[in-house]
């Protein structure tokens, strides 16, 4: 029976969307964007975020191609949630993202979020959508 906090990252060059969640209850929940890009001041608000949290697990979303193929990005993100585990020894689990970020935008739009808004927001929603489908695919590990 699985329990605690799960932080989730978006992760990109320039912003990183975090979302959180509970095992208890299956849902997770946008929390903010980190738009740096520098490592330092990135990893300082993950520490903060983590200090306030407190999770049991990290998810990270794995950029992938529509075909199911590893690029740039998806190293960079690999590297990314290595470093997570190294700094701050929690287990991180990759999760494929294909698609997170246009659902993100399609429900920001439905929404009749335009502009920077939407830009600001997509990311944590994306971080949402990838915490929400590694809830959903470890179900059956979950309290009911």
């Amino acid at each position: 029976m699985r329990r605690g906090t799960v932080l989730a990252f978006d992760f990109g060059t320039k912003r990183i969307g975090v979302a959180m969640g509970e095992w208890e209850t299956g849902l997770a929940h946008a929390l903010e964007t980190i738009a740096e890009e520098a490592n330092e001041p990135r990893f300082a608000r993950i520490a903060a975020l983590l200090a306030e949290w407190r999770p049991v697990e990290l998810v990270v979303g794995l950029p992938l191609s529509l075909e199911g193929e590893e690029h740039e990005l998806t190293r960079r993100c690999r590297r990314f949630a290595n470093q997570l585990h190294g700094r701050f020894g929690l287990p991180v689990h990759l999760v494929d993202e294909r698609l997170t970020s246009v659902e993100a935008e399609a429900r920001l739009a439905e929404a009749g979020v335009r502009g920077e808004r939407r830009k600001a927001l997509t990311d944590s929603l994306a971080a949402e959508q990838i915490l929400q489908d590694y809830f959903a695919h470890h179900a059956a590990t979950r309290p009911e």
